[in-house]
């Protein structure tokens, strides 16, 4: 523990002369304050790795500052031993009840007054280590928790993330009667993309694709590489005829694009499919209607947006 920054909060100058002299001995770096609000100050300002905080101090009292400490977020890590030359127990159970690590009545002994020290610095070092660790654990869960749900070529969400927003999107139109629309994307002639250029360019396309979609989306819109070159945007809170502006916006930003290695343009063919609808009564219906439209839009010359309802089933 050499070393440590320790804040020495105590009003009277020969006793914290004393203890100064003390820890200055202990190879501890030193920093003192005569009253509370100051000490708050340099707690604040110079973050110590631990605090000897007299209870009887001028204005706020060292319980009141113990309090103020343990509240801020900033703060409450920074161990606390109370310094008092009251012994009774009521003292100290106050002092512990409102966060203080440990309590050391007046006058004190050198050596246990190092040895508390010692103590509370191996406990917090113990639990900065823990948290350490859960917060590394934390972030390696939540990158585990992503690759579960992202396609790893174009960084979309995959088709069982899609799938997870799909239902909860149905359930939502179904019980509240809200809107929202379903778009399948399909890239024309891909085969031949990949057959002229060669499949890196093709994921290039693709990768491409996912740019275009991300960048003409909301936030609570969900794109999602649904298998090979199709493409699926989860529309909430839109009918269909939003629905049908947004894909020919996404039509013909990919029309425009430029994709690295390909010298003429990538266009896509796009299907809607929408609630309320009275004839879709399960989700898959809505991938279905969706799928109907795109398959139209592909026989009736591609690079187009068209709609389908459950009449077209």
């Amino acid at each position: 523990m050499a070393k440590a920054r320790v804040l020495l909060v105590e009003d009277d100058p020969a006793q914290a002369a004393a203890t100064r002299e003390i820890l200055s001995k202990g190879d501890y770096e030193v920093l003192w304050a005569a009253d509370g609000i100051n000490a708050i100050k340099l707690v604040t300002r110079d973050k110590p790795d631990i605090i000897l905080l007299d209870v009887v101090l001028p204005g706020m009292t060292g319980h009141e500052v113990c309090r103020w400490l343990k509240r801020e977020e900033s703060t409450k890590a920074i161990p606390i031993i109370m310094l008092t030359v009251k012994k009774e127990l009521s003292d100290k159970i106050s002092g512990l009840h409102i966060g203080a690590d440990d309590y050391l009545p007046k006058p004190y002994n050198e050596l246990e007054l190092n040895a508390r020290i010692y103590a509370s610095l191996r406990t917090k070092a113990l639990q900065d280590e823990l948290r350490q660790k859960n917060s590394q654990l934390e972030e390696l869960l939540e990158k585990v928790n992503n690759m579960a749900i992202t396609d790893p070529l174009t960084g979309l969400f995959n088709r069982r993330r899609f799938s997870e927003v799909l239902s909860s999107e149905f359930e939502r139109a179904k019980r509240y009667d809200t809107p929202f629309s379903l778009a399948m994307l399909d890239i024309d002639f891909f085969k031949k993309v990949n057959d002229t250029y060669g499949h890196d360019v093709g994921d290039t396309v693709l990768k491409g694709v996912a740019g275009v979609l991300l960048n003409s989306l909301r936030k609570i819109d969900t794109a999602a590489r649904f298998g090979g070159e199709e493409f699926m945007v989860i529309l909430p809170n839109t009918e269909k005829a939003n629905a049908v502006i947004v894909a020919e916006r996404i039509r013909q930003s990919i029309e425009q694009a430029t994709f690295s290695g390909v010298d003429r343009p990538v266009t896509a063919s796009i299907g809607i499919a929408s609630m309320p609808d009275s004839g879709i009564d399960q989700e898959d219906k809505v991938i279905r209607c969706a799928d109907i439209a795109l398959y139209q839009a592909k026989q009736t010359g591609r690079n187009r947006v068209l709609t389908a309802g459950s009449a077209d089933l």
